[in-house]
């Protein structure tokens, strides 16, 4: 089976369901924002690999990419796409939260906003932190016209702050300085 297609030359593509949509469609916008934030997500777990200490936090990497992917699917979900795709489950925001609450007992606490940067795999969580936010963005917008899995926009909200919290473990990890904002 080859690659190309060629249906999508006119513009458009089809949705889980067999609905074709404009390549503008806010659900297009939504799950292809959430490709980039898995093409960013790999890149962040492929800089840790091969560090011992950072084994759990790349476990954790590969499980949020898997679950992604069904965040993906949720958002491609078009006219008779409903039964098609499970809906998120709650689990993988809990599970989140326990690594975030976990993470954050790792850190001193600030009171102040973080300044990204340090070293590059730091730099690569605070990609992925905005990316994330970009994406829910793009959830919103798509929810508000179609309809979005609620599952789906806590789980970005979550994970924007797993994200913020990794950078902050990973600059003690790297001994790198912390740079917060002091306006």
């Amino acid at each position: 089976m080859k690659i190309y297609t060629k249906r999508g030359d006119d513009g458009t593509t089809s949705l889980i369901g067999g609905e074709r949509v404009p390549k503008y469609d806010p659900r297009v916008e939504a799950y292809g924002s959430v490709d980039e934030l898995m093409a960013f997500t790999a890149l962040l777990g492929d800089m840790m690999r091969g560090e011992v200490k950072l084994t759990k936090y790349v476990e954790s990497i590969d499980r949020i990419n898997c679950a992604l992917m069904s965040v993906a699917s949720l958002l491609a979900v078009g006219e008779g796409g409903a039964d098609k795709v499970a809906p998120l489950d709650e689990a993988k925001c809990a599970a989140l939260e326990s690594e975030i609450d976990q993470m954050q007992s790792l850190v001193q606490p600030i009171t102040k906003f973080t300044i990204p940067g340090g070293c590059r795999v730091v730099s690569q969580c605070h990609v992925c932190r905005t990316v994330c936010r970009r994406a829910e963005r793009a959830v919103l917008r798509a929810g508000a016209e179609f309809g979005v899995d609620r599952g789906v926009q806590t789980y970005l909200n979550r994970l924007s702050d797993w994200f913020y919290l990794l950078g902050r473990v990973l600059t003690e990890h790297f001994a790198v300085c912390e740079r917060l904002w002091i306006p």
